[in-house]
C-alpha cells in the first residue's frame, strides 16, 4: 500500500502541474513564501522546503532580494498534466485511446462512431478503384491550396439545401474536422483568451482547446440548444472570442437546435463580437434537418466546419470549412505554413463516394437502422434503470442518467475490466457536474453482453 504523500510532495507536484501547463512560464515570479502559504493552506516552513528542492531541481531559481522564479525553457506540452486532478479515466485523451487501440473482442458503446459493418465500403471501394485509374497527378502530387474543386463545388450544393449560400472563395478543404477546428483556434485565437463549449459537449473540443492553451467555459445545454441565460452571462463575465458548438444533432446529448434559441443567440452574438464555429459532422444523420446558425447568419461570423469520418470513412480524412472570403484566404495561408499543400486523394475518394448512386440509400439504410437501435437500446438501459436525459429524433447518441448512488467512473472502471469501453459524463463536461451520465452509441449498444455486465456492475453501487 503506498504511503500518502508528504504537504511538501504535495506543493511540489502543484507546482510542477502549473510549470508543465504553462501557467508558470520561464521567468516567472512565484508568490512569495508567505503568499503561498496562505494559498495552500501549509506552514511557511513547508513552502521554504518545497521551494529549495525545487532550486535542487533546477525547476525555479533563487534571486535574492527579489524571490523564486521559474527557471529554463518553456517545458514540453503535456496535455494530460493540464488537466492535473482530472481523473485519467474520464479525460478525453484516455478515453480516445482506449478506444482506438481496441481490438474486436471489446465492446465500444462509448466510441463515437459506427461500426464497421454500417459503413458504406461497396461504395468506398469503387471511389478506391476509380481513383487507382485517375492520371498520376491525382496519386502523386500535392493538392490545390483551398482544395479539390470538385469537391468544394459538391458541398458548396450540399450547403444551399441547407440554406447556407455560399461562393467557392468561402471553402477550402482541410484534413479533417479536427484539423479544421485547430486552423480556426490558430487563426483567431491566442493563449489566455476565452471559449465557450456546450455543458456538455464532445469531449475531443476540451482536449483541442487545452492544446491552445485557452480558457474553455461550458454553458449548460439544453434540449433546445444552449441554456440562454447562461450564455449571455458568459458573455458578459468572461468576454470570449469563439463558441464552438454541433450544428444539427448534438454530441453528446442528441437534442437539436430550436429556430427561437438560434435566434437569439445570434443576435447575442452579434452584440459581443463573438464568433461561432459549428460543426456540421452529423448533417447526414438528420431525419428532418435542424436549423443552422451558418444559414441565419451567412456565413459572417458563423464558420461552418464538416467531416466525412462518420458517414463515409475514417481512415480516409478529409474535411471543410466555410467561411467569409477574407477568413478563408488567410486561412489558406496557415493551412499551407502548417500542413504545405493537402492532398487531393482522400478528396477524389470522397467526392466519388458522395456521389455514387448508391449512398444516398446507404444512409437511409443507416437511418432506419440508427433509429431500431436506439428504441432497442432505450429498452435494455431502462432495465437496470438507466434513463435518457433526452430522447433524440436522429443519430447515434443517446445521453443517459445512471441510477442514484452510481457514479459513472466507477461504473467505466469496472465494465472496462469485462471489456467494455465507456463513456463518462465528466469527459464531456467543463463544468464536471455529469458525474452520473454515461453516453451510449447505440449502434454499439444492443449486445446482451452489454446490459449483463452492466446490471451486476450496478447492483453493487
Amino acid at each position: 500500500m503506498s504511503r500518502p504523500q508528504t504537504r511538501i510532495a504535495l506543493l511540489m507536484e502543484h507546482i510542477r502541474a502549473q510549470i508543465a501547463a504553462r501557467t508558470l512560464l520561464p521567468g516567472a515570479r512565484l508568490p512569495s513564501v508567505r503568499q503561498q502559504a496562505g494559498l495552500a493552506g501549509v506552514s511557511v516552513s513547508t513552502v521554504v522546503e518545497a521551494y529549495e528542492r525545487l532550486a535542487a531541481e533546477n525547476l525555479i531559481v533563487s534571486r535574492p532580494g527579489a524571490g523564486f522564479f521559474v527557471s529554463g525553457p518553456v517545458a514540453p506540452l503535456d496535455l494530460t498534466r493540464m488537466a492535473a486532478g482530472v481523473d485519467r479515466a474520464i479525460d478525453p485523451l484516455w478515453i480516445s485511446r482506449q478506444s482506438l487501440d481496441a481490438d474486436d473482442r471489446v465492446l465500444k458503446p462509448g466510441c463515437g462512431w459506427l461500426p464497421e459493418s454500417w459503413m458504406y465500403e461497396e461504395g468506398m471501394r469503387r471511389a478506391l478503384r476509380r481513383a487507382a485509374r485517375a492520371s498520376t497527378p491525382l496519386l502523386t502530387d500535392y493538392g490545390t491550396p483551398a482544395g479539390h474543386p470538385g469537391l468544394r463545388h459538391l458541398l458548396l450544393r450540399r450547403m444551399a439545401l441547407a440554406g447556407i449560400h455560399a461562393t467557392p472563395a468561402q471553402i477550402m478543404l482541410t484534413e479533417s474536422g479536427t484539423q479544421a477546428i485547430d486552423l480556426i483556434c490558430r487563426f483567431l485565437l491566442q493563449p489566455g483568451e476565452c471559449v465557450l463549449v456546450d455543458d456538455p459537449c464532445y469531449f475531443n473540443f476540451h482536449a483541442l482547446l487545452r492544446a491552445h492553451r485557452v480558457k474553455v467555459i461550458g454553458v449548460p445545454y439544453t434540449a433546445t440548444g444552449p441554456d440562454l441565460a447562461a450564455f449571455e452571462e458568459a458573455l458578459h463575465l468572461h468576454s470570449p472570442r469563439l463558441y464552438i458548438t454541433n450544428a444539427g444533432i448534438q454530441n453528446p446529448t442528441g437534442a437539436t437546435l430550436s429556430p427561437a434559441t438560434a435566434h437569439r443567440l445570434l443576435k447575442m452574438a452579434e452584440a459581443s463580437d463573438l464568433v461561432i464555429v459549428e460543426d456540421d459532422i452529423f448533417a447526414d444523420f438528420e431525419r428532418q434537418p435542424a436549423p443552422r446558425l451558418a444559414a441565419f447568419d451567412g456565413l459572417s461570423r458563423v464558420i461552418q466546419i464538416g467531416s466525412f469520418s462518420k458517414s463515409i470513412s475514417a481512415s480516409v480524412r478529409c474535411g471543410y470549412i466555410a467561411a467569409r472570403p477574407d477568413w478563408i484566404d488567410s486561412l489558406i495561408d496557415l493551412k499551407i505554413a502548417t500542413s504545405f499543400g493537402g492532398g487531393g486523394l482522400a478528396a477524389e475518394i470522397v467526392l466519388a463516394t458522395l456521389t455514387d448512386s448508391g449512398y444516398r440509400r446507404h444512409m437511409e439504410s443507416v437511418r432506419g437502422r440508427l433509429a431500431v437501435a436506439m428504441q432497442a437500446t432505450l429498452g435494455q438501459l431502462a432495465q437496470v434503470g438507466i434513463t435518457p436525459w433526452h430522447t433524440p429524433h436522429a443519430g447515434m447518441f443517446l445521453w443517459c442518467r445512471l441510477p442514484a448512488g452510481a457514479e459513472a467512473t466507477a461504473v467505466s472502471h469496472a465494465c472496462l475490466e469485462q471489456g467494455i469501453i465507456l463513456a463518462p459524463g465528466n469527459a464531456f463536461s467543463q463544468s464536471g457536474t455529469a458525474g452520473d451520465f454515461l453516453r451510449f452509441n447505440v449502434s454499439r449498444s444492443t449486445d446482451p453482453k452489454l446490459i449483463t455486465v452492466l446490471k451486476g456492475v450496478l447492483a453493487g453501487v
